[in-house]
């Protein structure tokens, strides 16, 4: 199976988990170009949401083994950072302020289970 297509079941079935513990999905793949901000090649956000009155960008993490860890292990803090400047973007370009906002990360593991993967939601990653 392709990373891409990996990456697209991870995103599904994680959509459909954050919709069912009261996310308000406003966006899937949010893109920008690496012009656009000081990042190379640009950036990405798999999910952005709403829960209550805050927006959530969430990074969305899918395995299938563990030959490179769980899924978790993914988010250093050099991916973090280019999250949060992505996330700082889309604050601005939408003119959401000084309004809360956090990063949220969910793990798909099918390491286990190719029919029932573990899903793992972490509120606030960066703190």
């Amino acid at each position: 199976m392709s990373t891409i297509t990996t990456g697209n079941k991870g995103e599904d079935l994680a959509y459909k988990y954050l919709q069912k513990q009261g996310y308000r999905i406003l966006e899937r793949n949010f893109r920008i170009r690496g012009g656009e901000i000081d990042i190379v090649g640009g950036g990405e956000i798999d999910i952005v949401a709403r829960e209550g009155d805050t927006l959530v960008f969430i990074e969305v993490k899918t395995r299938y083994s563990h030959d490179f860890g769980p899924p978790v292990e993914s988010m250093t803090f050099w991916k973090i950072k280019a999250l949060l400047k992505t996330a700082r973007f889309y604050i601005q370009k939408i003119g959401w302020d000084d309004r809360e906002y956090r990063l949220d990360f969910v793990g798909v593991d099918f390491a286990e289970s190719k029919d029932n993967p573990k899903i793992e939601l972490i509120k606030n990653i960066t703190s």
